[in-house]
């Protein structure tokens, strides 16, 4: 175990030099962030589900993940720092977070870089 431990630790030394581009990193972080996808509740392309249909006091509900593909960076970043109910609480480090927001836009993220980090400094200058 303990020469396992030596083999891994380069891997994550590198940092940036993976073997997976930085879209399919995104792409298997929102199919599994920390057990539960966020597919499962928000679809494929975070378009927003309906996980359940309920009856409440004789009023029929629904219960289900809403639209995320739509959120602009610090609103994204924000609700994904802040708890409510029915959401898991991931504990997501920045740069996930910027991982599922390029999963979600990627037309955004390729042509807009620098609008991206301008917004991330601006979450950041909140906290």
């Amino acid at each position: 175990m303990k020469h396992l431990f030596f083999l891994l630790v380069p891997l994550f030394l590198l940092g940036e030099t993976t073997f997976i581009t930085p879209i399919e990193y995104a792409s298997q972080l929102y199919k599994n962030p920390r057990g539960i996808g966020c597919q499962h509740c928000h679809g494929n392309k975070g378009e927003g589900k309906i996980i359940a249909n309920y009856i409440d006091k004789k009023v029929e509900k629904s219960f289900g993940g809403p639209v995320i593909n739509k959120l602009d960076f610090q609103k994204f970043y924000t609700a994904l720092n802040v708890r409510k109910q029915g959401m898991p609480r991931y504990f997501l480090t920045d740069r996930e977070i910027q991982a599922l927001y390029l999963y979600l836009h990627p037309t955004e993220i390729k042509s807009n870089k620098k609008e991206l980090s301008k917004q991330k400094q601006s979450v950041q200058n909140v906290k």
